[in-house]
């Protein structure tokens, strides 16, 4: 099992200790290359089963995580699992709850709060974290 993702491919985020995550949206076709070993799926109902291990948090769309707590432990284990393998976040369209979650991603990665969603902005999606409340539920992410 390969541990990384190529950097240079559409929607992989470099975090600040190198680690990479792909954020993508459901809507599109699954990008080229390797299929991810696990992700986390941020939406109003079950998805359809990928072939890998993965995760639903129900989120609706442009809204919040219906459960703070689980989102808070979904981040932690998407973060530990980029260590040792390919891991996506993806929500239907990839930017407001799939960049939501990046960011929180990116803070317990060591970006302080206040700079999070700029972090993701810049490094995965200009427009990702669309929502007022969501960039407000970032800066006030803490972690689990």
């Amino acid at each position: 099992m390969s541990t990384s993702w190529d950097t240079a491919a559409k929607g992989v985020l470099r975090l600040p200790s190198g680690r990479l995550i792909r954020g993508r949206g459901l809507r599109y076709p699954l990008p080229t290359g390797p299929e991810p070993d696990f992700g986390l799926y941020l939406l109003g109902k079950p998805p359809p089963r990928p072939q890998w291990k993965h995760r639903w948090l129900r989120w609706p769309d442009f809204r919040l995580p219906g459960d703070r707590a689980e989102a808070a432990e979904a981040f932690a284990e998407v973060l530990e699992r980029t260590g040792t393998e390919r891991v996506e976040v993806a929500c239907g369209g990839g930017k407001g709850r799939t960049g939501t979650a990046l960011a929180c991603v990116a803070i317990l990665d060591g970006v302080p709060p206040a700079e999070a969603v700029a972090y993701v902005r810049q490094h995965y999606a200009k427009g990702a974290v669309e929502t007022p409340w969501q960039r407000r539920y970032v800066r006030r992410f803490a972690g689990a």
